[in-house]
């Protein structure tokens, strides 16, 4: 995002690469030359400035070849522009009509819709261009068609959600075959903040045949032979679509290397505490990022089991990575004699399991501060939601990379992981989970077993469920209310915490925006 040079010279890379393979048109992502999304940077002057010269420049190299860029440019009107070039000129321009803002998109706040349809010729064929969103209205399809666009070549950054991929194939499919014209589909590959970009770039016949998808997740320069005349289905010879852990994991692999490398750090950090959240993030970290570049800390206290000590050390061993043990039994004493004359004849509570969780957090703060790497959070999508996490303690962190996934994709993911190499001990896995603040303390002393709690959160979050609806669906209005007044009361929590990596239709981040002030969580509309 903003790396204007950097993407520059990738933009001139890639269309040498599709030069020497003779490649007559190259399409490149949305708003490739800025990155995406990039908010507020386009009120910059400066930073619109330099998008124009970008574009001038690459421009300037297009001899024997045509190329579609995405930019953000000023024309009256702030746009996102697809500019067409070839032999040295910006020859057309197309401006995005369909502006989403719903969810993590908020292209209204930003750009002018466009209400020209562009149709140009490349070899001989007449093309139409259309940007993301634009394709997932029939309008703008169906007027460049009209135009006489033979082809459609659409410029995407469409973020990845799990169900994302096979939403999008089959609304390609369907606008292809009913429009009778094969599409070319370029999406973005990366991570941005929290958002995977999955690139499942396509080909597409006039039938609504797939000819040709990019493997998610890989960024490459894909040169097909694109055949445009004539309609007849023809027999796709496509590789089988991976698995939904094997997808999810790879997204997660993607945001964790680029939200590292991005912000100019080369290791990270996190605290393994026997428990399958962090046995989870270390493994997700070592793949991405190398076993080089993680460091363990076992910070145990009285209530840590001989097996979960056991079981971080012999993790960190399996995978190779430097393993720190700090035990924390001293510093909670020295807290609690400065405490107690304060805390008088109150009983203990929360706070002091609060405590540990603290004294945990300003030790990893600490060694992130001291030695230059990045701290990782290890709280699930099912913990945030439910405020089940210290604030300040095992919430600290630069990045969570579960923050979207629920307790049981972890075990779900935990279990793949262990298919590719021995990663995570079995154990871990099998035990019942506990934050082991509290002598003999389960999870589920405090929560709903995880099945249900994941079930009413999924409805709640994000199918927006009404609360009938849920208890409707087999679950129990009193926990169901429960369930959903902790979510609405964490709300405070979560906006304090790290970003993270987004799989689902809808994250704690960009697409969740309820307030933390609200009375509404006290009349919550349940009969019971």
């Amino acid at each position: 995002m903003g790396d204007v040079g950097n993407n520059l010279q990738q933009v001139k890379d890639t269309i040498r690469q599709a030069l020497a393979q003779q490649a007559d048109l190259i399409v490149f992502p949305e708003l490739a030359l800025a990155g995406y999304p990039p908010e507020d940077l386009v009120f910059r002057p400066d930073f619109l400035a330099q998008m124009q010269a970008g574009v001038e420049e690459i421009a300037a190299g297009t001899n024997g070849i045509t190329v579609i860029l995405g930019a953000p440019l000023r024309r009256n009107d702030l746009r996102n522009m697809a500019c067409v070039l070839r032999d040295g000129a910006i020859v057309a321009e197309y401006a995005k009509q369909c502006l989403p803002n719903y969810r993590v998109f908020d292209e209204k706040r930003y750009f002018t819709p466009g209400t020209e349809t562009l149709v140009i010729d490349v070899a001989g064929v007449r093309l139409g261009v259309l940007i993301c969103e634009d394709i997932w209205e029939d309008a703008p399809a169906q007027a460049a068609v009209a135009a006489g666009a033979e082809a459609l070549c659409i410029l995407n950054a469409s973020p990845f959600s799990h169900d994302k991929p096979e939403q999008r194939a089959e609304l390609l499919q369907r606008q292809a075959a009913s429009n009778r014209v094969p599409l070319a589909y370029a999406n973005l590959v990366g991570g941005q903040d929290e958002l995977v970009f999955d690139g499942d770039s396509m080909l597409l016949d006039a039938a609504g045949n797939i000819l040709f998808r990019a493997e998610a997740f890989e960024a490459g320069v894909f040169v097909q032979d694109w055949e445009i005349a004539g309609a007849a289905a023809r027999p796709s010879a496509l590789p089988p679509r991976p698995d939904a852990e094997s997808i999810i994991y790879k997204a997660l692999l993607t945001g964790i290397r680029d939200y590292v490398r991005k912000n100019g750090f080369s290791r990270v950090l996190l605290g393994l505490s026997g428990g399958i959240d962090s046995a989870l993030v270390l493994a997700l970290a070592v793949d991405a990022l190398g076993a080089e570049n993680v460091e363990a800390v076992m910070m145990p206290f009285y209530y840590t089991s001989t097996m979960s000590v056991e079981d971080a050390s012999q993790q960190a061993e399996w995978l190779g990575v430097r393993y720190r043990h700090l035990p924390i039994e001293g510093v909670y004493d020295s807290f609690m004699s400065l405490l107690i004359p304060e805390f008088g004849e109150l009983p203990e509570d929360v706070t002091e399991q609060n405590l540990q969780a603290r004294i945990r957090g300003v030790l990893l703060m600490s060694l992130s501060n001291k030695l230059g790497s990045l701290l990782l959070s290890t709280s699930n999508k099912s913990e945030s939601a439910v405020g089940y996490a210290t604030l300040y303690g095992d919430m600290a962190g630069a990045f969570s990379p579960l923050k979207d996934v629920y307790k049981m994709q972890v075990y779900q993911l935990a279990e793949y992981r262990n298919t590719l190499g021995r990663a995570i001990p079995q154990r871990v896995i099998e035990r019942a989970p506990s934050a082991e603040l509290a002598p003999g303390q389960v999870d589920q002393d405090s929560l709903p077993p995880y099945p249900v709690l994941d079930g009413i959160l999924q409805r709640f979050i994000e199918g927006d469920q009404v609360l009938e609806d849920i208890v409707a669906d087999g679950f129990d209005a009193v926990t169901v209310r429960r369930v959903v007044n902790l979510v609405l009361l964490s709300e405070y929590k979560r906006r304090q915490a790290a970003p993270g990596v987004r799989i689902s239709g809808r994250g704690f981040g960009k697409d969740w925006r309820y307030p933390i002030t609200s009375a509404w969580r006290k009349n919550l509309p349940l009969k019971s």
